[in-house]
């Protein structure tokens, strides 16, 4: 595996990767603090392409408070030996002040999509990622890039801006791991208690409540489902609020009156002991 840390030195490997038709890049983006999740990713990587690049850049851009930037986990030593194991051709770990430059002023956005749901909890949170990945996407260029289905909003926008932007990179979301609990892991988890944690499972059991009642009981309502949603959060008790539950379309991101099978995707999120957790899942 090659370590790049210079921006100019992984642009021109993207160059000469491009001019050979025989190569296919596959990018797995992260921020780092790498778990099972990530490997998942880089396992589908392996499987799309003939040369995997995975990415490890901890995006201020994407923390609306300082605080939460401060206390995102870092173990670069750790992220490098998991990508050698798995048999990564490039591992890119460029600096923030190579990304961000003084005097760097450009961002990118997918208008509304982007200030929805998690936007209204985290503003200014997409835009930040879809800087980042378009920069990332530039710089790399790759023809599949990999994400996880958890943060299904973050794919939804990811794919608009590559559509609307004609970028030359297929979008490939990946099943979210979770642990033998059901808790969906994530780089967050580390900061939760163990009882912190098994109160987290009120998200998927929000998620499981919905698909029960869909499809063994029939009900189709959105109304009806996202009261069985937020009691599922709800009841978690003490050190748990809920941040939000909807029942959205999977393309528009729009809320929907009644569930669609095969377009609709259940978007749920809490703060547990003071750390944002997200989850998600498809009907």
């Amino acid at each position: 595996m090659e370590v790049v840390n210079s921006i100019e030195d992984m642009c021109e490997l993207g160059r000469l990767w491009k001019s050979d038709p025989e190569t296919t890049v596959v990018c797995v983006p992260t921020m780092g603090a790498l778990h099972r999740g990530h490997g998942r990713l880089i396992t589908r990587a392996h499987e799309l392409g003939n040369l995997v690049v995975v990415t490890n850049f901890a995006n201020p851009l994407q923390f609306d408070r300082p605080e939460d930037l401060k206390a995102y986990p870092r173990t670069p030593a750790e992220d490098r030996a998991v990508c050698e194991k798995m048999n990564v051709h490039y591992y890119f770990e460029p600096s923030a002040e190579a990304m961000f430059p003084p005097g760097f002023l450009t961002t990118a956005n997918v208008a509304h999509l982007g200030t929805r749901i998690e936007g209204e909890v985290r503003p200014g949170h997409y835009r930040g990622v879809c800087t980042v990945v378009l920069k990332l996407f530039n710089i790399v260029q790759p023809d599949v890039a990999v994400f996880g289905r958890k943060d299904a909003q973050q794919l939804v926008i990811v794919r608009h801006m590559v559509r609307d932007l004609n970028l030359a990179v297929r979008i490939e979301g990946v099943p979210t791991v979770r642990e033998k609990s059901g808790l969906a892991i994530s780089s967050r988890n580390g900061r939760l208690t163990e009882e912190q944690k098994t109160k987290a499972l009120c998200l998927s059991r929000a998620l499981k409540r919905v698909h029960f009642l869909v499809k063994k009981q029939g009900i189709t309502h959105s109304g009806e489902l996202l009261q069985a949603m937020r009691s599922a959060i709800n009841s978690a008790g003490e050190d748990v609020t809920m941040d939000y539950a909807r029942i959205v379309s999977g393309y528009s991101l729009e809320d929907l009156s009644h569930v669609e099978r095969g377009n609709t995707l259940l978007l749920v999120a809490a703060t547990v002991g003071g750390v944002h957790l997200v989850d998600s899942s498809r009907l």
